[in-house]
């Protein structure tokens, strides 16, 4: 089947966003006074990353809702688990400041997203909500690339549900089986992708290798050619 749009993850595929929480969480653990309490920022960092992966899935689960879990990964990180949820929106937005201060895309990502522009439509689907990454992609000047942004907050189903993918899938008019996605987590974005249907593509900037069953790509720059038998001008498919 011809494969005639992509949807993408955003954060960690598009969007630097390890870069942006580490420079960004840096700058507001300095300016709340709070990195003496650990032995390093890179301690202090861990930690909050710990909380965001445990928060985060808790969300996806459905056992939170999207503002909750930030609130909670507040509480936890501060070890102030009274913390009222006025102030721990407050303490996230000082935060959120920073953070964004240091948004930047993959250095592939644009030259890519050209590329593909005129072979393929293109779509977002995120695990987090329609309010952030709509805000992120206009302020990262590419929201007009994409026809589609999904999100689970808005959505009420997270990835690697099916029906996450299928829902964008709907959204594009589109069956599954003409849809590749691309994100940076083995089994959220790319196993969860086939199992319900698409195409999934890993993409693993780190490199780490493992996981034959999956389409793996190290870079951006490796896609135009692993979709290059996938175009809507008929050619024969090597995506295997």
């Amino acid at each position: 089947m011809t494969i005639r749009a992509v949807l993408w993850d955003v954060d960690d595929t598009i969007f630097d966003y390890a870069r942006a929480d580490h420079v960004g969480m840096s700058a507001h653990l300095t300016a709340e006074g709070l990195v003496d309490g650990y032995a390093s920022v890179d301690q202090a960092l861990g930690r909050w990353r710990e909380l965001t992966v445990l928060h985060w899935r808790r969300f996806e689960a459905g056992g939170v809702d999207f503002q909750e879990q930030r609130r909670e990964r507040v509480r936890d990180f501060l070890a102030e688990p009274g913390m009222t949820a006025a102030e721990a929106d407050g303490w996230f937005e000082r935060y959120v400041s920073h953070y964004e201060a240091a948004w930047e895309l993959f250095p592939d990502a644009l030259p890519v997203l050209d590329l593909l522009a005129d072979d393929y439509r293109h779509g977002i689907l995120s695990n987090s909500s329609l309010h952030n990454q709509d805000r992120k992609l206009r302020v990262l000047g590419v929201r007009d690339r994409f026809e589609a942004v999904l999100c689970a907050a808005e959505l009420g189903v997270a990835k690697p549900a099916a029906e996450a993918f299928h829902a964008a899938c709907t959204a594009l008019d589109l069956r599954p089986s003409e849809v590749a996605y691309v994100g940076d987590q083995p089994d959220i974005d790319a196993r969860g992708a086939v199992e319900a249907g698409l195409r999934g593509i890993w993409l693993d900037r780190a490199d780490t290798g493992g996981r034959p069953e999956l389409k793996r790509i190290t870079s951006l720059r490796e896609l135009p050619a692993l979709l290059g038998g996938h175009t809507r001008f008929g050619a024969p498919s090597t995506f295997g």
